[in-house]
């Protein structure tokens, strides 16, 4: 089942199954999404306001997982990079 036809919310068991390059691009194309849906809601009426909340979560959950391996990746290390941060 590919991302963008995805009616309902990603499942975390479903993100995992990816590999990084397909979730970067599938974040950068959800991210889109929630931009578009932002702007509906600014400008005109949305038809499902739910959609706006599961495209939200739906980024955080893809986030959470690109996360979690840059995690175990330097944590083998022994180090784990902080995002924003100065080292």
């Amino acid at each position: 089942m590919a991302f963008d036809e995805w009616e309902t919310a990603v499942k975390i068991k479903e993100i995992r199954e990816h590999s990084d390059d397909q979730l970067r691009t599938e974040l950068e194309a959800m991210e889109r999404r929630l931009f578009d849906l932002r702007t509906q809601a600014v400008t005109e009426k949305v038809s499902a306001t739910s959609e706006l909340g599961r495209a939200r979560r739906d980024v955080a959950r893809i986030k959470t997982v690109l996360r979690e391996r840059q995690v175990a990746a330097h944590g083998a290390m022994g180090t784990a990079p902080v995002e924003g941060r100065a080292s």
